[in-house]
């Protein structure tokens, strides 16, 4: 039913980052990069001694394979073939949630908190010639895409392109975080005119679609 369907998208909202707390206890850090995938490790926790936590949250065993499913997947790049139409409807759901919770997330907090650095470093950093191709092709970048921490600014901007659902990317446009990302002041001159551009393109390109899948 829609109730029940809403209660699960709730549930996997509530336990996807269930792995931070362990993340920082092991490793002492967020970054997924310098210690272990925090999914994995929610899916971990869920799992352990006979998916004891899991029973907590999620009364119904039959919902098990698809709530470990959509929460070991939600930061991956790229989704596996094969899933079930269901299990692959709200693993979308909690990847966009994520997506523009991230976006969030980079406007509202400290810069330190982010990316492990101070604000002055993101700022003087300049944008990769690999991170600006990525963008203009409208996808996210991998990891080892990633080389400088304007790249990374960059690389949480593309999110909002894989956005699977209209209303994510309605809520994306009217935050407005993903343009605020690509207003920072920073220092290099040319990095200040290709992030201008990008949040000119990122609009445009936002209008369009919604234009479109209004039709």
């Amino acid at each position: 039913s829609s109730e029940v369907d809403q209660n699960l998208a709730w549930l996997l909202g509530l336990l996807h980052d269930l792995g931070r707390f362990e993340q920082v206890r092991r490793f002492g850090t967020f970054n997924d990069a310098v210690s272990a995938s925090h999914a994995r490790l929610s899916v971990e926790l869920l799992r352990a001694d006979g998916k004891a936590l899991l029973r907590r949250f999620c009364p119904n065993p039959a919902d098990d394979e698809l709530v470990l499913a959509a929460i070991g997947l939600h930061s991956a790049w790229r989704m596996p073939d094969g899933l079930d139409e269901r299990t692959r409807t709200f693993c979308n759901l909690l990847r966009d949630a994520d997506k523009i919770d991230i976006l969030r997330v980079n406007c509202q907090e400290p810069v330190e908190s982010i990316y492990g650095i101070d604000e002055r470093e993101l700022l003087e950093s300049r944008l990769s010639d690999t991170a600006r191709q990525g963008f203009y092709q409208h996808r996210t970048l991998q990891r080892s895409e990633r080389s400088t921490p304007a790249d990374m600014v960059v690389s949480h901007v593309c999110f909002v392109y894989e956005l699977v659902y209209r209303p994510s990317l309605v809520l994306a446009h009217d935050q407005g975080f993903c343009y605020r990302m690509l207003e920072r002041p920073f220092v290099d001159a040319q990095t200040r005119e290709d992030v201008a551009q990008m949040a000119a393109h990122l609009r445009a390109w936002v209008t369009a679609q919604l234009a479109e899948k209004s039709r």
